[in-house]
């Protein structure tokens, strides 16, 4: 494979597979290399990564040889954890790939998003090839050939993004002739077939086996079937101003890709850039995310619990090991730091890690 700058060769030194680049809002990313300096002495076999996301940490708990279970509730998530956790051997063949990027005499190809996101988020020939090129992808058979593909079309899709988000419609910060002090228009510009082909490479490159039985759940986390060694926690985060992070507001168009053939039925038609409807969600309401954290500790009290959170968050740091000590006869807690989140103006935000015995 051609490297490309965008493709994080190094994140991982000296394990097997190369987890894809991401620009996902709170991806762990960046730290998982001190999650892991924090965690490896602890005994563990099997785990589960409860709020998995971009699947990062599952990944590095994979390269580890552990038994690794990725959970996320948005189903766009769940296919990222089905193509890079699950999956152990399949990959994207290079005539799938240039099959996914033709128009097919065949097929039927549907006009929903050209006709329900004209000058949004993409331009009216992006548009038609999002509808193509899902099109083509459900056609794929092999669940893991699916998730490569979806996950390769869900990166194109935020990397043409302005902020790689789907908050606004804001299609005009592309296309405007102006001096720019964030963003970059080439990466904007570059065709959605060249950033298919590049993601999809990186999908294949992250595709190995750990010799254990991994798999990819779609549930709340309070949900998920089994018992774990070690629980992994990275809730969606609430600011000390009680605004909480709503993903599927974020990432929405990407969940509605999951639900081609009837996204329409969850669109809210009051909102600018035609969100999803909202859904109400303990892990973003102040007001309820403190028994949310103690029905999640309680449920899997039996395991070693580990939480990722930031030190200006609610609930704060010492709120959280009081609730954590209710099920914990010991907790140790980490600083990573000040570590600035994309889109954050929060300076004194520290990345913390609870890690409760």
């Amino acid at each position: 494979m051609k490297k490309t700058a965008s493709t994080q060769q190094a994140l991982f030194p000296n394990h097997a597979g190369t987890f894809p680049s991401t620009r996902y809002q709170g991806s762990k990313a960046k730290i998982v290399d001190w999650i892991w300096s924090e965690i490896s002495s602890l005994k563990f076999k099997t785990c589960l990564d409860a709020f998995g996301g971009t699947g990062a940490i599952a990944y590095r708990l994979k390269q580890a040889g552990k038994r690794v279970t990725y959970n996320d509730l948005l189903r766009f998530n769940y296919y990222f954890g089905l193509a890079l956790i699950e999956n152990s051997e399949t990959r994207l063949s290079p005539k799938e790939i240039d099959w996914l990027l033709r128009k097919h005499a065949g097929l039927t190809y549907p006009r929903f998003i050209q006709d329900t996101f004209k000058d949004i988020y993409f331009t009216d020939e992006e548009n038609q090839w999002l509808d193509q090129t899902i099109t083509n992808i459900r056609h794929l058979e092999n669940p893991y050939k699916f998730a490569l593909a979806f996950f390769a079309l869900c990166q194109a899709c935020i990397i043409k993004r302005p902020y790689n988000l789907f908050h606004r419609k804001n299609l005009y910060i592309r296309l405007a002739e102006v001096d720019r002090s964030f963003g970059n228009k080439t990466t904007w510009d570059k065709p959605f077939e060249e950033w298919f082909r590049i993601f999809a490479d990186e999908a294949n490159n992250a595709v190995f086996e750990n010799g254990q039985k991994n798999r990819a759940l779609n549930c709340d986390a309070l949900d998920a079937p089994g018992e774990y060694d070690l629980v992994y926690i990275d809730t969606p985060y609430i600011s000390k101003s009680g605004v909480g992070v709503d993903y599927l507001d974020f990432y929405h168009f990407l969940e509605g890709l999951t639900v081609y053939e009837r996204w329409n039925e969850h669109i809210d038609r009051k909102s600018k850039h035609l969100r999803f409807k909202p859904v109400p969600n303990d892990w973003s309401d102040p007001k309820k995310i403190f028994s949310a954290f103690d029905r999640l500790f309680e449920r899997y009290r039996q395991s070693l619990l580990v939480i990722s959170y930031r030190s200006d968050g609610i609930p704060g740091e010492q709120q959280l090991i009081t609730l954590l000590k209710k099920y914990k006869s010991e907790v140790l807690v980490r600083h990573f730091g000040k570590y600035k989140y994309v889109l954050s103006t929060n300076r004194d935000s520290k990345e913390i890690l609870l890690i409760g015995k």
